[in-house]
């Protein structure tokens, strides 16, 4: 019998972390930190790196960001671990960046998920070539009566 995967040497996708950190004391910024890495821990997640933006200037475009989106061309790269989806600044700089986070292809995980629920059915979808997995709202139907 095959050891089960916990049990196996693996690495899991490789992710990056984003922080936005404008005007944040260092305590924070290092409870954020960990945070990201707890998180990729719980989930096998490879946390390869964390870009922090301290820029209170306006647009998208920062180092840190731009660093972000380097590394994110990378074969290897999965997608970007945030605390929560305020981390990528005010509303206009925020769409702008999930846009460019969407054309490079990378997943966005959040820490703490939004508060918008998610459709029923669209929340995770499972992988190509694995069978989708429902759960109904009642108990199982009967199969064989005997």
């Amino acid at each position: 019998m095959e050891p089960l995967t916990e049990h196996r040497c693996v690495s899991g996708p490789v992710v990056y972390g984003f922080l936005r950190l404008v005007k944040v004391p260092a305590a924070r910024g290092i409870a954020l930190s960990a945070s990201l890495a707890e998180y990729c821990r719980q989930h096998e997640l490879l946390l390869s790196g964390v870009f922090t933006d301290r820029a209170t200037t306006g647009g998208p475009a920062s180092a840190a960001f731009t660093g972000l989106l380097d590394v994110l061309a990378l074969p290897n790269a999965y997608g970007v671990v945030l605390p929560a989806a305020s981390h990528l600044g005010p509303r206009a700089i925020a769409a702008e960046r999930e846009r460019q986070l969407d054309t490079a292809g990378a997943r966005l995980l959040l820490v703490r998920g939004t508060r918008k629920p998610s459709p029923s059915g669209h929340r995770y979808p499972s992988p190509p070539g694995c069978p989708s997995r429902r759960r109904s709202r009642g108990p199982a139907p009967i199969l064989d009566e005997t």
